[in-house]
């Protein structure tokens, strides 16, 4: 928990708090199609095949969910950035109406959770993702730390980031928060 706790998030816009979900999601996304670069000393039998039938399938379809929940999540950042439904489907290539019907849940969910100080109300695997979410809509700036220290850590040869890649590009609601927010170095 931040050291402000929950008032800390009232302080940062709505479109500040969607984009740090999908900044999460493209994490989570880069960390798990990294994972399948190595080819581990016992993965293959000698004549190339693989040991465990079906794990890299299982893997492939890992990154696929996580691709399409950064879809999902980068769909959600445009809409409550003010993004109409037509724009959202001419970048997916979608009539408007198939993007409002692939979308228009995920972003009511969001929008309820911005507005829930419960949290979310739903169990599994599907619940631990909006649970999740719900925590980064409530601690944005924890969340964006944290995110900063994963940015640093694989930089890879990026032009200078700074000391505040996410928490330094975060909007405050008000005018006094924005000069208040993290400085990029």
């Amino acid at each position: 928990m931040t050291e402000s706790g929950a008032g800390d998030a009232a302080a940062y816009t709505d479109a500040a708090r969607a984009r740090l979900v999908m900044a999460y999601e493209a994490c989570e996304l880069a960390d798990l199609a990294r994972a399948n670069v190595p080819i581990g000393d016992h993965e293959l039998n000698p004549d190339g095949t693989t040991r465990v039938p079906g794990a890299v399938l299982a893997d492939a379809a890992r990154v696929l969910a996580a691709a399409q929940r950064f879809l999902e999540a980068a769909a959600v950042f445009e809409r409550v950035g003010g993004a109409d439904w037509q724009l959202v489907g001419d970048v997916l290539d979608v009539s408007p109406h198939t993007a409002r019907v692939r979308f228009a849940m995920s972003e009511a969910a969001f929008r309820e959770e911005l507005l829930s100080s419960e949290g979310p109300r739903s169990g599994g695997s599907a619940g631990e993702v909006t649970s999740l979410r719900a925590h980064m809509s409530r601690e944005p700036l924890e969340t964006a730390l944290d995110l900063d220290d994963w940015v640093l850590r694989h930089k890879d040869g990026d032009s200078d980031l700074g000391t505040t890649p996410v928490s330094g590009g975060l909007v405050r609601s008000d005018a006094q928060s924005r000069t208040e927010r993290p400085k990029s170095s």
